[in-house]
């Protein structure tokens, strides 16, 4: 939007009420159809590919009043504060490495889960005799037990799938570490996708059984347990050194006992050439034919919903509202992520001529066109067309970080 185009959209402005607000806040809207019909026409590239992700935004909020506050952990602060959660799934362009959030639904923890939770060790203060219980049968993928935490988001995943068919395919769900585990993988596969995540660092793995069956007893699951430290050069897909730092690659098709499958690892290690101290990480997926660059992309990819987080935060709102009623703390939320996406549509014509544009300087920009219009309604007489824009293009770049000399074309 150049300096005329600034003018004449806030010449047709007729004004409004706060009251008009505070209506918006407390109206039901459909955020998931709001989300997706702005990323579709707005957003999405046909020939681009799409993966999926999901987590968990947490924010502090004071007082008793605010609709779902309660004690979430917060990784940003690396430790549980009072205040709201919100999870959130959103698409991620693989090609623009950017994501774009499409739904959000707050997380209310009911009493009963949390004294259930406090209650936990004294629940199981009986425990049962060593080995296996008496007339016990073989289980094949037993349905795991899922915790509160995934029957709240399961239902979110449906209603976020379901959006997207017939319209996006996503073959792929990331989520952190946190999830990590086999009920989340269940929880994932059943809805006809492929997940991919982080195990912890010290979880057990193991080789698939390829020995002599005996006959006698279970078939046998686990081979020869694996030192992800000491792993085999065959699973070695990659090796290279840079700044004395080396780095190796393995992937494999291991076990592990809390997973009823094979699932495809791979292990980064890091050794450091002077120290010889090691570190490592270990990624995930259901899909055993995905490769290693690409399974270590889209765990890389999911770190860009964080940027959502940032921004809704930093620039729009989502840490400060101050919304205390059930619909007006969802409808506060759902519109910074919102804004996340409608910057993302404004941004891209500014980075155009100027990559280095940033949300302070789209921010500046029509804050001041904003003052520009309140001082022209000022004048006795209104200067012409050439003139207006040339005033709307220097008040706009006053207080840009980044601003930019040569006049954006009219779209």
């Amino acid at each position: 939007m150049d300096g005329s185009q600034c003018w004449k959209f806030h010449a047709g402005q007729s004004g409004g009420s706060y009251r008009t607000i505070q209506r918006l806040y407390h109206t039901p809207l459909l955020w998931l159809q709001i989300q997706w019909i702005f990323f579709v026409s707005q957003l999405q590239k046909p020939t681009h590919e799409y993966i999926a992700a999901g987590d968990e935004v947490v924010f502090g909020k004071a007082g008793k009043e605010t609709y779902g506050i309660g004690c979430f952990f917060s990784s940003l602060q690396n430790r549980v504060i009072p205040g709201l959660s919100f999870f959130v799934f959103s698409v991620i362009d693989v090609k623009a490495r950017q994501s774009y959030p499409i739904q959000a639904v707050q997380i209310v923890k009911e009493k009963e889960e949390r004294k259930a939770k406090g209650n936990k060790k004294s629940d199981n203060s009986e425990k049962r005799s060593v080995g296996r219980p008496k007339g016990s049968k073989n289980k094949v993928d037993k349905q795991p037990d899922l915790s509160p935490e995934l029957l709240r988001i399961q239902p979110v995943l449906q209603a976020f799938l379901a959006i997207l068919k017939g319209v996006l395919a996503i073959p792929y769900l990331v989520m952190d570490s946190h999830f990590g585990n086999y009920p989340s993988a269940w929880m994932v596969l059943q809805t006809g996708l492929h997940f991919v995540s982080k195990l912890r660092s010290d979880a057990a793995l193991y080789e698939p059984f390829t020995g002599k069956y005996g006959r006698r007893g279970a078939r046998p699951k686990y081979g020869e347990k694996v030192d992800v430290r000491k792993m085999k050069k065959k699973y070695l897909k990659s090796d290279k050194q840079e700044d004395g730092i080396r780095t190796q690659i393995y992937q494999a098709a291991l076990r592990n006992k809390g997973f009823a499958f094979s699932i495809n690892v791979v292990v980064i290690l890091k050794t450091n050439l002077s120290t010889r101290k090691q570190a490592h990480i270990i990624l995930f997926s259901t899909d055993l034919t995905l490769p290693h660059e690409k399974l270590f992309d889209y765990y890389t990819l999911r770190f860009q919903i964080e940027f959502n987080f940032r921004d809704a935060k930093q620039y729009w709102g989502l840490d400060d509202f101050m919304n205390v009623k059930a619909q007006a703390v969802t409808n506060a939320a759902n519109l910074s992520l919102f804004m996340v996406n409608f910057s993302s549509v404004l941004l891209h014509r500014y980075r155009e001529h100027n990559p280095e544009f940033s949300v302070l300087d789209l921010k500046s920009h029509y804050r001041g066109c904003r003052y520009a219009s309140e001082t022209i309604k000022l004048l006795p007489q209104k200067p012409d067309g050439i003139l207006l824009a040339e005033i709307f293009e220097q008040i706009a770049r006053l207080g840009m970080v980044h601003p930019i000399f040569e006049p954006i074309p009219a779209s």
